[in-house]
C-alpha cells in the first residue's frame, strides 16, 4: 500500500562512491541529489532552485488551477519558460502541469550547470532524473517491496543524452497516482516530458491486463524513447531501452 510517510532516499548512500562529485540540496519540498564532473557550489544550487520555485509559486498565486488541475490548462503566453515547458508536457501526456514539476526543476537546473561548462551532470529529484553524461552509466529502478526486480538497472549511453528518466509508482512514495504499478519508467528527450508521461502511464495500469496498452500509449507520444512498467512478477518494456543488474 502506498504511504504518505517520509521515505529516506537511501539510494543516495551509493551516489558519492564513483567518479562524480555529489551535492545534496534541499529547498522547501525540493530535495535534489546533484552529480557533476567538477565540484559545484551548494549556494549556487540553492539559489537556482529558489529561483525556479519562486517562478512556479508566483504563477500558482495568479492561477490556482496550475496547482490543482489534473488536466492540461491554458497558460499565459507571457509565462516563464519553465511554466511553458510544464504546460507543453502536460498537453502531450494529458495530465495537469504539476505532474511535471520535479522533472522540470531537475532539467532546468541541469541545463544551468551545463552552461557553466560542466561535462557531466545528473540531477536526481526523487524518481525524476535529468542527465548529460560522458561515459556509460547505470540508473537503478526502484520498485518498492518488489524483490524480483530489486536490482534492476537501465544502461544509458552518452550519445543518448541529454535526456530525462522519470519514474511513477502506484505503490511507492507520496506522488499522486491512480494506478497500481510498482514502477513506471519513461525515457524521453526531456525530463518534464518523461515526468508527465510517467504519471499518465501509471494512471492507466490497474492490473497486468493494462500493461500493453499503457506502454503503447507512452511510446506513441512524440519525444518518448522508451517505456517500462513493473507490476508484481511482470516487466514489460517498449522502445530503446537496455536492462542490466545493478552493481552492488
Amino acid at each position: 500500500m502506498k504511504t504518505d510517510k517520509f521515505q529516506r532516499r537511501f539510494y543516495r548512500d551509493k551516489l558519492g562512491r564513483g567518479d562524480l562529485h555529489l551535492a545534496i540540496v534541499c529547498v522547501g519540498q525540493t530535495d535534489l541529489g546533484v552529480l557533476t564532473d567538477k565540484p559545484v557550489s551548494a549556494a549556487f544550487l540553492r539559489e537556482r532552485i529558489k529561483f525556479y520555485r519562486r517562478i512556479i509559486e508566483s504563477y500558482i498565486a495568479k492561477d490556482s488551477l496550475f496547482l490543482s488541475s489534473l488536466k492540461p490548462i491554458p497558460l499565459d503566453f507571457t509565462a516563464d519558460p519553465i511554466i511553458k515547458e510544464m504546460g507543453c508536457a502536460a498537453r502531450l501526456a494529458n495530465v495537469g502541469p504539476m505532474a511535471s514539476v520535479a522533472g522540470s526543476i531537475a532539467q532546468f537546473l541541469g541545463e544551468d550547470l551545463l552552461k557553466r561548462g560542466l561535462k557531466e551532470v545528473i540531477v536526481e529529484n526523487g524518481g525524476d532524473i535529468f542527465l548529460k553524461i560522458a561515459r556509460t552509466r547505470r540508473v537503478g529502478i526502484y520498485s518498492g517491496s518488489n524483490k524480483l526486480f530489486k536490482n534492476l538497472c537501465i544502461i544509458v549511453q552518452p550519445k543518448d543524452t541529454p535526456m530525462g528518466i522519470c519514474t511513477s509508482s502506484g505503490t511507492v512514495g507520496h506522488s499522486l497516482s491512480f494506478g497500481s504499478a510498482d514502477s513506471v519508467v519513461i525515457l524521453a528527450k526531456s525530463a518534464p516530458l518523461a515526468d508527465a508521461v510517467a504519471t499518465a502511464t501509471g494512471n492507466l495500469v490497474k492490473s497486468k491486463d493494462d500493461l500493453r496498452a499503457a506502454v503503447g500509449f507512452a511510446k506513441s507520444i512524440k519525444g518518448v524513447r522508451a517505456a517500462a512498467v513493473v507490476i508484481g512478477d511482470t516487466l514489460i518494456a517498449l522502445g530503446k531501452i537496455k536492462f542490466s543488474r545493478c552493481q552492488s
